[in-house]
Formats: structure tokens, sequence, C-alpha cells
């Protein structure tokens, strides 16, 4: 008898989404996107999205896939916004006699299905944009508006605690230390696909170019187009600047394999202290290994 749910989830290119799919074509299930880029539409390749190189439809393989390419670029998700979404999409696949398999290396995405997220209050579309445009305006000045146990440097955290202190006037470490909510219950079995370092470097590293050649530079375009923060996805401020001709693309490819590499070592830490898995793949996939998730959950 397999689980109610799953999440799957590991560092970029360590082969989730591959196992996600494996997975739902043996058991019925419904793959529910949990990756804070890849819920963007017209950045798939750049996102490494199941749906790069295809069609964005509703299913791959008869297989349903839910919260991929869903928000424009000029849009905007919070945490919370994510989590109702998702909460959503697990109850229609159950509903619809399926299993929610929830797939994606966001940390923060992963933690909020888990664990639930804390009580913050709605924001105003208004409040949202100006903190916004205050963090990018100067991110420094942004961050003395914030209490000194605030840690993250992302933009896009700063923004959403500063934009929750403007709206109410209170901290968003204050709404943090109040009991979480709306985790999925019974908590999904927790897959990690957790391939060695040097698996992953050699993986990227064939990976980055096909991106490229697969149309990166068109997303890039429209990526400009849409005033997107680069920032948050990583391959978009090495097309973009390769674009307005600031870099050759050689040192746009060099750069972009970099920081995803730095970025999948950053995962692999958080995962190693943070995540909980029930099951863990220490390689790259193989069919033997969804018969082991089988066996074991």
């Amino acid at each position: 008898m397999h689980a109610k749910s799953y999440i799957i989830t590991g560092p970029t290119a360590s082969g989730k989404s591959w196992v996600a799919h494996k997975l739902a074509m043996r058991i019925n299930g419904t793959i529910i996107n949990c990756d804070s880029v890849q819920i963007y539409s017209g950045i798939e390749n750049i996102s490494a999205s199941p749906f790069a190189g295809r069609q964005v439809t509703s299913d791959i393989d008869g297989v349903p896939y839910r919260l991929f390419s869903v928000l424009d670029l000029d849009k905007q998700i919070s945490v919370m916004e994510y989590l109702n979404l998702a909460r959503g999409e697990y109850d229609a696949a159950i509903g619809a006699g399926r299993v929610p398999i929830f797939v994606g290396g966001t940390g923060y995405y992963v933690n909020a299905i888990i664990n639930g997220i804390s009580p913050i209050p709605d924001v105003s579309l208004q409040t949202r944009m100006r903190a916004r445009e205050m963090v990018m305006t100067d991110i420094a000045l942004a961050r003395k508006m914030l209490p000194t146990d605030f840690v993250p440097t992302d933009p896009q955290r700063v923004a959403r605690a500063l934009e929750v202190f403007l709206q109410t006037g209170k901290h968003i470490t204050e709404f943090q230390k109040m009991p979480r909510i709306n985790a999925i219950l019974p908590t999904p079995r927790r897959i990690l696909v957790n391939p060695p370092l040097d698996v992953l470097r050699e993986r990227i590293a064939l990976r980055v170019p096909e991106m490229v050649a697969d149309g990166a530079w068109g997303e890039g375009r429209r990526i400009i187009a849409a005033g997107w923060d680069t920032r948050r996805a990583i391959g978009a401020p090495q097309a973009c600047a390769y674009i307005r001709g600031e870099i050759t693309m050689e040192q746009c490819i060099e750069n972009w394999i970099t920081k995803t590499n730095q970025y999948a070592k950053r995962q692999r830490t958080w995962f190693r202290t943070q995540f909980c898995a029930d099951v863990e793949i220490p390689r790259v996939p193989r069919d033997e290994d969804v018969e082991y998730i089988l066996n074991q959950c």
C-alpha cells in the first residue's frame, strides 16, 4: 500500500523530476510543482522545468502536472499564496482518486508543505509593489527598516519582510514565532534524491549548454521585457547579460555553470540540515530506485 502523498526533492540536476514522473506512472499520481521558478510561464528552459523544450500542457504522458508555468513574469507570489494553491491541487488530486506528488528543490516551499507557514496577514497589492520598489531602489536602506534578527539577504525575501511590516506595523519575525498553520497532513513521504557533488557538476556542465540551445535567449528577452528580477533564477542574469552584449556566450555559459554548481552545494547543505528524508537515493536515480521507494513507502 503506497503512501497518501509524496514529496520528492533534491539539488538541481539530481534527477528528482525523473523519479517523480516514474513514480506517478506507477501509482496514478498527480505531480504538483514545488519550485519557485518553475511556477513562472515563459522561462521553462532557464528554470529547468519538465516542460523545457516542449509545449506546456496539463499533462505529460498522461500524468497530470500542476502549478507549472501558471504565473506571468510580471506577477508576484508569496509562500502563503503558493501553499494555498498547492493545497488546492492536493485536494483536487485526492478527490480524483490520484496520489499527490510534490516535486521541486525550493527549500521554503518544501518546508511550507511539510511544516506549514507562519500566520502572516494578507498584504495589499499596493503595499507589495511599494515594498518591491523600495528594495530595487536601495536594498540596504530597506533592510534598515527590518529587525536585527531578520537574516536573509535575498531581495525577494527582504521585500516580503518589508511588505509585512508596511502592511501590519509588525515585523515578519514576530509572526514567524507563532505556531505554523496549513501544513499538508498527514505529512507526505519525504524522498531525497541526492547524488554526490562531483556527479552533479558533470550533469550541470552538460545541461546548461542544452538549456542555452533550447531557447534560453528568447526567454531572456521575455525577462527583460517584463522587468523580472533576474536574481530570482540562476541563468537569468547570465542570459540577459549576453543578450545585452555585456558578456560573450562562452562567459555566459561558464558563469551559468559556476553559479548552478554553487547553488547545488547550498541545496545539499540545506537538505542535510533541514530535511529529514524517509528515503534517500544517494545517486542519479534508476528504475530500481522507484521500486525501492514503493517497497519502503
